[in-house]
């Protein structure tokens, strides 16, 4: 496995450990329909969060949630309404950026609660 997908790997799960600690639940990880994907899908306080995972190895050219641009987040909002339609979702949705950088053994982590809107 390349390095850059063994460090995005570690990332994910990372990130999954930390909204556990949060008091979230995962409900999906690396969700696909056709050619959309999701990261993550989490449930907390009967809101659903989809959440985007951003891992990079260093941020010496910009930081991680510059990744996720305007074209990204159309996609993500394709994927979420497949989503929400596949398990008949009625509650509230929201989308959040998790990025990490590799910090010694653990991880640099922010969490970007309400990133964008739909």
């Amino acid at each position: 496995m390349a390095a850059h997908n063994e460090i995005g790997r570690r990332g994910e799960a990372w990130a999954q450990d930390y909204l556990r600690r949060q008091g979230y639940f995962i409900r999906h990880a690396n969700w696909r329909c056709g050619h959309l994907e999701l990261d993550l899908v989490a449930e907390k306080d009967g809101v659903l969060v989809v959440v985007e995972v951003k891992t990079r190895s260093t941020d010496y050219f910009g930081a991680p949630q510059e990744a996720v641009t305007a074209r990204k987040m159309q996609r993500l909002v394709s994927a979420a309404d497949a989503y929400i339609r596949q398990y008949g979702w009625s509650g509230d949705t929201r989308f959040d950026v998790i990025t990490l950088i590799p910090a010694g053994d653990s991880f640099r982590l922010e969490h970007i609660e309400d990133a964008f809107m739909a």
